[in-house]
């Protein structure tokens, strides 16, 4: 097997390498998988940079949380996979062109699915649907305000909001993505260059403040977003994009009663149910299917060219999506 490895934290170009070890074999209840396709998201390259925000990862480590591939083997006790099936795996270490995980931890891909498009399927689109219907109930009609909404979940939450009736209000800091996020169905861009009043922009478009804000950024953007939500409205900060802790006025703490929380995909799979997760896959396999759900993809690099790939990942003003592939020959 190949795998991606980084030794130290770094610059993720540098750091980052490919190293080959023997195929590992699945134990009793576990299916070893065949990548075919892998992801990289921003998480993974802050995590190479040592600037994630969840518990320091052991070194060596391997990025990687979203992937397609194939069952090629299965342990003892393997009841609901065969060789042959197509997986998308669930965890840590996926960019590596064989895994082993647990039989829960590899849902059947959606049949007849892109296998790219399928390994995009459960993050980013995961991610935004359960912030717009797990952390505060909403109408249609109410308002959402996000920031980095030209970013892979910023785009679904516009396309999922659309059709659940809400109305979105979104972030950026490029004006040449104003058309698209229009395209997938915003109702207000706001360019951002760093002086925008933003309660005073908000107040022409709508009178009704936003009960849920998604903050990407962390650091004063979670204090803007923090200003502009309803009276007891939620503010989920799900990235750390700027690498600074989060920061809240105490006026919105304590006088407007703002609530602040996280929302993290792999401890929301670490704690789920199967009969949730299985919920929630069913939901983003209809998606899929009718195409709400789909991600440009900019470049293809085979798992050999992973140093390629982060670099090409880590450019600004990329507008899709920068994937690995198992073959070689890609």
């Amino acid at each position: 097997m190949k795998r991606a490895v980084f030794h130290r934290h770094g610059d993720p170009a540098r750091v980052i390498e490919l190293i080959e070890a023997p195929d590992p074999l699945p134990g009793p209840g576990e299916v070893r998988v065949r990548n075919a396709v892998m992801t990289i998201n921003p998480a993974d390259l802050l995590s190479i940079e040592g600037r994630y925000g969840a518990d320091p990862i052991t070194l060596p480590a391997t990025p990687g949380v979203g992937a397609w591939g194939l069952v090629d083997a299965v342990g003892e006790g393997v009841r609901g996979l065969s060789v042959g099936d197509a997986v998308l795996p669930v965890g840590g270490g996926l960019w590596a062109d064989t895994v082993v995980v647990p039989e829960r931890m590899a849902p059947r891909a959606p049949e007849g699915a892109d296998p790219e498009q399928a390994a995009m399927m459960r993050a980013n689109p995961g991610s935004a649907y359960l912030m717009l219907t797990d952390l505060v109930p909403l109408e249609p009609g109410d308002w959402v305000i996000q920031n980095a909404a030209n970013s892979s979940v910023g785009r679904m939450v516009i396309r999922f909001a659309r059709e659940m009736g809400l109305k979105t209000i979104n972030i950026v800091r490029r004006a040449d993505v104003v058309d698209m996020l229009k395209a997938d169905g915003a109702d207000v861009v706001v360019v951002d260059e760093g002086r925008t009043d933003l309660g005073a922009t908000l107040s022409e478009v709508t009178q009704s403040a936003p009960k849920l804000a998604l903050d990407a950024i962390g650091g004063e953007a979670t204090a803007a977003l923090a200003g502009v939500v309803a009276n007891r409205g939620v503010v989920a900060v799900y990235g750390l994009l700027s690498g600074d802790d989060s920061r809240v006025g105490a006026r919105d703490l304590v006088f407007r009663d703002v609530r602040v929380r996280g929302f993290w995909l792999a401890d929301w799979y670490a704690t789920a149910s199967g009969e949730s997760m299985r919920d929630l896959h069913a939901v983003l396999a209809r998606k899929l299917a009718d195409g709400t759900i789909h991600s440009e993809v900019e470049a293809r690099y085979p798992l050999s060219r992973v140093k390629e790939a982060v670099a090409h990942a880590a450019r600004a003003g990329r507008t899709g999506k920068i994937i690995l592939t198992g073959d070689d020959n890609a």
